[in-house]
């Protein structure tokens, strides 16, 4: 089979295969089990082959390209548009297919284990704080019931952990003092596994040149710097900074038509786990400012003409571009004012 291209649609067992010549003619369309995906390729010679870049699609990326295939990964909302009628898996792989081949195409780049693993620690310790928080909110909600509020707050909690472990309150009945107990349990274990995945993730700063340097960047701290250093493996496919930052989806949406520009609300494409950090070391960042307004002129400027959070993703966005100018450029941040005495 004198097979040039070729698109997989992926899935958890059943996969779809479609693969076509140096002309464009269909050579085969398959349906294939997930054991039959390499013994299949192994027997190709050398192509072009195209995923779209969602769940396991980096794993078979390195697969296939141990194999010496040319594997490039897509964006699924950009392979949307080759679909010709209908849904199904065959028409999902012949889309792929096609789309690879586009010269104006754009292509997600292939990330190791190692990459993989930084972020799977930065994954799992949001999932980790999103079960804290849904347990603080339970024992908050719980002793309200009852007339017990706490302040906000890390003391505020505190203050209600020790309500249910005193067993001289009254007020507080043995089923309910139970069930808040089975919570707070539940609520230190999460704090120990958090605080290990942080160590975790420290260490991974720590031995990170490019991380080291992010974090000299105002707004971003180790999170941050170790979650941008793993998920952008090579800057350089970004032109410039203002494109990292439409990535991110910090740039405000354009519906603009007949000569008219009209920008909306910021378009949310991309990592919205980097937007999410950035947007929040943004906004410590204005908390500084207010504070000490002779050192932030640029963010007080703004404040004096537009909302807070307006201001935030506008400082957001800035963030993300020195951000990419450090990465590819080298060396660590330096103020505007300290740039320019040198």
């Amino acid at each position: 089979m004198q097979v040039g291209t070729i698109g997989i649609d992926l899935a958890k067992n059943v996969f779809q295969v479609h693969g076509i010549d140096a002309a464009g003619a269909v050579v085969f369309t398959r349906k294939l089990r997930r054991s039959q995906i390499l013994p299949l390729f192994a027997k190709l010679p050398s192509c072009l082959v195209g995923m779209e870049a969602c769940a396991t699609a980096h794993h078979w990326a390195r697969e296939l390209e141990a194999l010496g295939h040319d594997v490039r990964l897509m964006p699924a909302s950009y392979v949307k548009a080759y679909v010709k009628r209908g849904k199904n898996d065959a028409a999902d792989a012949a889309a792929i297919c096609e789309a690879v081949t586009r010269p104006s195409m754009r292509f997600v780049p292939v990330k190791s284990v190692e990459q993989q693993a930084a972020l799977m620690l930065h994954r799992a310790r949001d999932l980790l704080i999103r079960q804290r928080t849904q347990l603080i909110n339970a024992l908050r909600a719980h002793l309200a019931e009852l007339g017990m509020v706490a302040a906000t707050g890390r003391d505020g909690v505190k203050k209600l952990i020790a309500i249910v472990a005193d067993e001289i309150e009254e007020q507080l009945p043995d089923p309910m003092r139970e069930a808040l107990q089975a919570l707070i349990a539940q609520l230190e274990a999460l704090q120990q596994q958090t605080g290990r995945l942080e160590c975790q993730i420290h260490a991974q700063h720590r031995a990170s040149d490019a991380s080291r340097r992010l974090e000299t960047i105002p707004g971003i701290g180790v999170i941050g710097a170790t979650a941008i250093a793993a998920t952008v493996s090579d800057p350089t496919v970004f032109k410039s900074g203002r494109e990292f930052a439409a990535w991110i989806g910090l740039v405000p949406r354009q519906t603009s038509s007949g000569g008219k520009e009209r920008l909306g609300s910021i378009s949310k494409q991309g990592d919205r786990y980097l937007r999410r950090l950035l947007v929040v070391g943004a906004t410590a960042v204005l908390r500084h400012a207010r504070a000490h307004p002779d050192k932030h002129p640029w963010p007080m400027q703004l404040l004096a003409r537009r909302p807070a959070k307006v201001v935030a993703v506008a400082l957001a966005n800035k963030m993300a571009r020195i951000a990419w100018a450090v990465l590819v450029r080298g060396g660590t941040y330096r103020a505007p004012v300290l740039a320019a005495t040198v």
